[in-house]
């Protein structure tokens, strides 16, 4: 039988059946794409990114008053305080230099002064404060503007809008109050100050009284001489002009104590330069100073006198 089946096997056209193999392949575990954790990342450095673009925008694109509503708005609890401090119903919403104030400025306290506050400012219990400069600039665009305003609503003194000039000096905010061709301050060659002009000196007492800053108060003439001879001359006028000017503030209610100094500079600081015989340098110049600031003691003048022109024939009448 066992020949049977070896010749039948060899005979057999049918393939032998192969041996099966098997092969397993283990792989290591992983995340889909690390667990998508980059894009997270990628995500929040997207937005810082667009929080300091945005950030710089806003510093670009505001003013230093726009900028402190801003932190203001940021920054609820300074709010908080504001309302609460002393003298926050006056002109300068708590800002005021001669106030106690509740702000957490002091080791111990909470706060956030320091957003809204520079940091170079010091100063005693009180660092931390508004810079005096600061206050006062605010201080002297509002004003300006008022007196501007007051101005133009008087019919008698819209015509004199023109001969009153506002500057920014070392010493204040300068008030010019100025001659032209066909008005005069003050009766000519006198210090006898004129109906419309003592009005104008009175807005500006009635403009400059309710702060506390200094005045210095400077009379100016032209470099047309006296005619010889003359017991007067532009020195002793420009001074007579400033105590003329002194005297009608101080009727019109400012104190006194008040009063810083009062200059006579003839035609030494001329108001237009090029032309030292124009009705402009004839004028008065009401200064009000940086409070705490130099201007009560300095004697300093703003400009340099410009060099001597040389004189024309005496004319007494344009003075």
């Amino acid at each position: 039988m066992a020949s049977a089946a070896m010749k039948r096997g060899r005979n057999d056209p049918a393939p032998q059946p192969q041996p099966i193999i098997v092969k397993k392949i283990v792989a290591e575990a992983h995340g889909a794409h690390h667990g998508g954790a980059w894009k997270i990342a990628y995500a929040d450095f997207v937005t810082a990114m667009m929080a300091f673009f945005l950030l710089l925008w806003l510093l670009g694109a505001t003013d230093e008053d726009q900028r402190k509503g801003l932190a203001d708005y940021f920054t609820p609890t300074l709010i908080e305080y504001k309302q609460n401090s002393a003298g926050s119903n006056g002109i300068m919403g708590g800002d005021s230099i001669v106030s106690a104030d509740n702000y957490p400025h002091k080791a111990g306290q909470t706060g956030s002064r320091a957003i809204t506050i520079p940091r170079d400012v010091t100063g005693g219990v009180n660092e931390g404060a508004v810079p005096r400069n600061l206050i006062d600039r605010e201080e002297f665009r509002r004003l300006s503007a008022e007196l501007r305003r007051r101005i133009e609503a008087s019919p008698e003194l819209r015509r004199l809008s023109n001969q009153v000039s506002f500057a920014e000096s070392d010493e204040g905010l300068r008030i010019d109050l100025m001659d032209e061709a066909n008005f005069s301050m003050f009766r000519v060659g006198t210090a006898e100050l004129l109906p419309a002009a003592q009005r104008l000196v009175r807005e500006v007492a009635q403009v400059i009284g309710g702060v506390p800053n200094p005045v210095i108060i400077r009379g100016h003439t032209d470099s047309l001489p006296y005619a010889a001879g003359r017991t007067t001359n532009n020195w002793t006028l420009s001074a007579a002009r400033a105590e003329a000017t002194r005297g009608t503030l101080e009727a019109a209610g400012i104190p006194l104590p008040r009063i810083s100094r009062i200059e006579g500079v003839a035609d030494r600081q001329p108001y237009l330069a090029s032309d030292r015989y124009d009705p402009r340098n004839r004028r008065i110049s009401i200064t009000l100073g940086w409070r705490g600031g130099p201007s009560s003691t300095s004697t300093r003048p703003t400009t340099s006198p410009p060099p001597p022109a040389a004189a024309p024939p005496a004319r007494q009448a344009t003075h």
